[in-house]
């Protein structure tokens, strides 16, 4: 009962502190990001640390980094199980490029944020004239020296269950060339509820993946290494 409680308490300071934080630092990258580069993506780094410190003090959620392997030239492919490892990417990443939902980018203000910071929408029923301009954007990005992410499920999985990978991953895969690397995650149990549950989310990176592997083989790979977290 006294924990239950405790839960509910910390369920009720975290939702005004992180969303009414997250209006000013939405409001602060924008002032930015047309006049101080530096500064936008500061804001943007500093909106996802302010997830991660109210994450931790108000939830208390811990992260755990196993194996972490962080560096530009390289597609990561995460297993998604909550909205918590789509904020904390600024933050456990420098300057990631996501691939996202092209529907995040229609968000009034945080779109267009998320579209400056580098997410580059991904339509699903898009034809290759729209693969082609995202590829040129994600080749642009990595030019800069920027890891590149994405959920190669597409949406948020379930703790405990698996899913079939996107077909769109291994098209990406093929015609960027760039090594991956898998990581899984555990956030679901935790995290992907409107009562959110003291405890630690774990990543956890896998072996790098070269470029150049055929389609079933590297979506078997991928899918086997995200779901290492998936019984825990």
């Amino acid at each position: 009962m006294i924990r239950q409680a405790l839960s509910t308490v910390r369920n009720l300071l975290f939702y005004p502190a992180f969303y009414g934080g997250s209006v000013v630092f939405v409001c602060v990258s924008v002032l930015f990001m047309n006049v101080w580069q530096a500064g936008f993506r500061s804001a943007v780094r500093g909106w996802s640390g302010w997830h991660r410190l109210c994450c931790r003090w108000l939830l208390g959620i811990r992260v755990d980094l196993q194996n972490a392997d962080l560096r530009p030239g390289v597609l990561y492919a995460i297993r998604h199980e909550a909205f918590f490892e789509a904020i904390d990417l600024p933050w456990l990443f420098k300057n990631p490029v996501v691939f996202a939902k092209a529907e995040l980018l229609r968000i009034p203000g945080w779109g267009k944020v998320g579209a400056h910071f580098g997410l580059i929408g991904v339509e699903r029923e898009a034809g290759a004239r729209a693969l082609r301009t995202m590829l040129t954007e994600a080749r642009r990005r990595i030019a800069e020296g920027r890891p590149l992410v994405i959920f190669p499920e597409g949406t948020r999985i379930p703790h405990g269950q698996q899913r079939e990978l996107q077909s769109g991953f291994a098209g990406i895969y093929k015609l960027l060339g760039l090594p991956v690397i898998p990581v899984a995650v555990n956030s679901g149990p935790l995290y992907h509820r409107r009562w959110k549950q003291a405890g630690t989310v774990q990543y956890r990176f896998g072996e790098e993946i070269p470029p150049g592997l055929p389609r079933d083989e590297i979506e078997a790979r991928v899918k086997a290494a995200i779901n290492g977290l998936n019984h825990t």
